[in-house]
């Protein structure tokens, strides 16, 4: 989707009914300076008021996504913007899993090394235990926030039925897992089985 398009045509559209930026903005009760991202193509509106956005500028939700009036060719555009979004939201989970390597990775070899240097360095007894404290609560804060980045990016897909499903964050946390499949009882089927990560709810 071209931002800047949509946001010329949120702007013409807001003209046309009439409104100013602080006018949109108050009907929808966020700020004007959020209407500006929009027009300036520096952010999209969020899902949550799409559709009363385009009430209040009298077009439809694919005219919003396609930053211009369909007259033709309704159906084919209304696909074209539901896989163009499907792709923004998997490659969203994408990046979302690659932080997470990023994030992790580093801090639990400095928590490794931490350790390691308590253990085999000459150090006054204190040190040693605060170091090891330390390395150990790193380790600890940086896996339960790896966990919740994995457990909202993407699926679990069911080896059993194949369903596709979001865990809590709980289920995902304390499951045994290899990598990112973790073992966990299926909400569809109620099999228990390994799950592994998956970004698309279908193929």
């Amino acid at each position: 989707m071209n931002q800047l398009k949509i946001g010329k045509f949120i702007s013409s559209c807001r003209k046309e009914q009439g409104m100013t930026q602080a006018d949109l903005a108050e009907k929808l009760g966020i700020s004007d300076r959020a209407v500006s991202k929009w027009e300036t193509g520096k952010s999209m509106p969020d899902t949550g008021i799409m559709l009363e956005l385009c009430e209040l500028l009298k077009i439809n939700v694919n005219e919003l996504l396609s930053g211009e009036r369909i007259m033709d060719n309704y159906d084919k555009r209304a696909e074209e913007n539901l896989l163009e979004m499907r792709r923004q939201v998997e490659e969203k989970d994408r990046q979302m899993l690659r932080m997470e390597y990023l994030i992790s990775f580093p801090t639990v070899l400095a928590g490794i090394v931490m350790c390691f240097v308590a253990a085999y360095v000459e150090l006054p007894a204190w040190l040693r235990l605060t170091m090891i404290a330390f390395a150990l609560v790193m380790i600890f804060a940086i896996a339960f926030i790896a966990v919740g980045i994995e457990q909202k990016a993407g699926y679990y897909e069911c080896r059993k039925c194949h369903d596709r499903h979001i865990p809590t964050y709980w289920q995902t946390n304390l499951a045994m897992h290899i990598g990112r499949t973790r073992y966990m009882k299926c909400p569809k089927c109620r099999q228990w089985s390994w799950q592994k990560k998956v970004l698309t709810k279908d193929d």
